[in-house]
């Protein structure tokens, strides 16, 4: 099962009887799932189920949906407009007694002026209405799909570069315990010069107070503890990687811990070379998240 990508786009165009539709999806990352509808007049009874179609198929996201509807109408015939007629004769007596050298209007010319004549369409009944919506309904089933394909393609993409992170952050570790493992001794040995040169200096000072703080400094320097969980976080990432979307936000929170422990290891760096693996840590760890930001 692979990870799917929450940044996608699909549309999907149909035609039923006399009318023409397109649905347009667009999907970017977001904490959940976020819906914005943009239907036309007259089909508000589509947002519930095109927002229950959505919930079903994906868990986060951003997604604004719009359609766009055209209609060929049919036209069962045309009627008289006599309110509009009526108007226009008892005008035309008005002006025939203000000009009467002016000669009344035809039938014919009366007729043709705009609205007077007027076509009747033909009405829908319930039954037309959610025939029609039914089959609206399943164009956006298929574009989901297309949508749905979309973001798993993009979220392959995605798993690659997010092992090869993993990899990286893996290899560090193993050169951060290099570095550990010698680190010790380095430390040991630079007390003990520090402690020979206060003990000639002040050989009244407590051997055993000195022993502890000795010890509790090199502990406190030891950075394979944090070596140990930085390797428990890898095998977690590697695991929910495996196990595909939904896991964005798992990840998400092993971001936040791969970033702890390598601020850890920096601050208890006791040398320019940790020092240095430390900041690669963090800047791999940055780009992993990036990256991760974007998984549903």
């Amino acid at each position: 099962m692979s990870i799917h990508s929450m940044t996608g786009f699909a549309r999907s165009s149909a035609q039923h009887g006399n009318y023409n539709w397109t649905w347009e999806i667009r999907s970017v990352n977001g904490k959940g799932l976020d819906v914005r509808m943009r239907l036309p007049s007259g089909f508000d009874a589509l947002d519930l189920p095109t927002r229950t179609a959505i919930g079903k198929r994906f868990k986060r996201g951003n997604m604004s949906v719009g359609l766009n509807i055209s209609r060929n109408q049919e036209q069962a015939g045309y009627r008289v407009n006599h309110d509009l007629l009526k108007q226009l004769v008892t005008m035309m007596q008005d002006v025939k007694d203000d000009l009467p050298n002016v000669s009344a209007p035809s039938l014919d010319g009366l007729m043709g002026l705009r609205g007077v004549i007027e076509p009747v369409e033909e009405e829908e009944s319930e039954a037309m209405r959610e025939e029609i919506h039914a089959k609206i309904l399943e164009s956006l089933d298929e574009a989901l799909s297309d949508l749905a394909e979309n973001r798993a393609s993009e979220g392959a993409r995605m798993e690659t570069v997010l092992a090869g992170h993993i990899d990286e952050i893996e290899s560090l570790c193993a050169k951060a315990e290099a570095c550990a493992s010698a680190q010790p001794a380095a430390i040991k040995a630079r007390l003990v010069r520090q402690l020979k040169d206060v003990m000639d200096d002040l050989p009244e000072l407590d051997h055993e107070r000195i022993s502890q703080e000795a010890a509790i400094i090199m502990t406190k320097a030891d950075v394979r503890e944090e070596l140990d969980r930085l390797r428990a976080h890898i095998e977690g990432a590697r695991d929910l990687l495996s196990k595909g979307s939904p896991c964005g936000r798992k990840l998400d929170f092993l971001c936040q811990e791969f970033n702890r422990e390598a601020n850890t290891l920096c601050s208890k760096a006791q040398d320019v070379d940790l020092t240095r693996i430390g900041l690669d840590f963090k800047a791999v760890i940055d780009q992993f998240r990036e990256q991760v930001q974007n998984i549903e």
